[in-house]
Formats: structure tokens, sequence, C-alpha cells
């Protein structure tokens, strides 16, 4: 488990940088992600998408993320996966395009058994988990998320753009 990783035998979750109610629930990513996402270096298994401006916000962009996770994950021998990244991806994407301006790049990175998913967008507003409706037909994708992922949060490494990242284990 990486460092603020949520403890899933007590339920604690550790809130990413802002504490203010319904802030999303993510937490502090893994060492080695930080190090790569901060640091600017390239990781072991590193695939990089990045989209185009002018289609960023169609919805179009979400099925094109799919495959290319598809592909990456199929190149990389990590089929086990696959399925829930897909799902992990096209929320984070999907979010990127209504909450975001639109999402810039999809970045995966496999690290031993886990792997990142990881989304840019031109906004550095705060995702936000909101609390769910039975009604609504929207609100539940980073709950999903959270249900996927050992571990998600986000990053503002500076300038007008935040990095949302989810990690799941392989």
């Amino acid at each position: 488990m990486g460092i603020g990783s949520p403890d899933r035998a007590s339920g604690a979750r550790m809130t990413t940088f802002d504490a203010r109610p319904q802030a999303a629930i993510g937490s502090r990513p893994p060492i080695w992600l930080s190090s790569i996402l901060l640091d600017g270096r390239a990781g072991e298994c590193d695939a990089v998408f990045p989209f185009h401006q002018r289609t960023a916000l169609e919805p179009a962009c979400v099925s094109t993320a799919r495959r290319f996770v598809d592909q990456t994950l199929t190149s990389w021998g990590a089929l086990e996966v696959a399925l829930d990244a897909q799902l992990v991806v096209s929320e984070l994407v999907t979010n990127a395009m209504r909450h975001g301006g639109g999402a810039a790049q999809l970045r995966l990175l496999s690290h031993g058994p886990e792997l990142a998913c990881v989304v840019s967008d031109h906004s550095r507003t705060v995702p936000v988990a909101a609390a769910p409706d039975v009604f609504s037909e929207f609100g539940r994708g980073l709950r999903l998320v959270d249900a996927l992922c050992t571990a998600w949060g986000w990053l503002s490494p500076g300038g007008a753009r935040k990095l949302v990242w989810a990690v799941l284990a392989g």
C-alpha cells in the first residue's frame, strides 16, 4: 500500500490538499507515482496519449481513451486490469470534459503490480465526489473510481491545469 493510501480495513480516508465538505476523498499518490509526476521523469512502463485540443471536449474522446488503454495494456501483457482501467479512464476523461475544460493528456504508468491512470485537464478545480443521489443521472463517477482503485487523488503541478490520478492493483 502506498503512502496516504486508504486503509480498506478501517475505512479511514485522507483528503488530499482540500478539506472542504464534499471534497474529493482522494489520497496522496504512492511515492513511485509522485516522483514520476512531480519530477517529470519516465516510468518503467509509461505510455502517453495527448488529446487533440479541438476534440478534447467531444464524447468520442472517451472511447478513444478506452481503446488506448486496451492497446497499451495488451502490449504490456496486463489484460487482467484492462476492464477496470477502461472504466476508470472513462470516468476521469469524462470529468475532464465536463468540469476541467477538456482532457489534455492520458498517461498510463505501470510499476510492479500497480497501474496508474493519470488524466490532465485545463483547470485547477478540485474534483468533487458528490453524495450519491439515487435519482441523479450524474455524480457517481468518482465513487466508482474509489471502489475500483487502491488510491486516487489529484495534483496541481503549476499553471492552469491539474492531474487526476488513480492506481489499480494488478
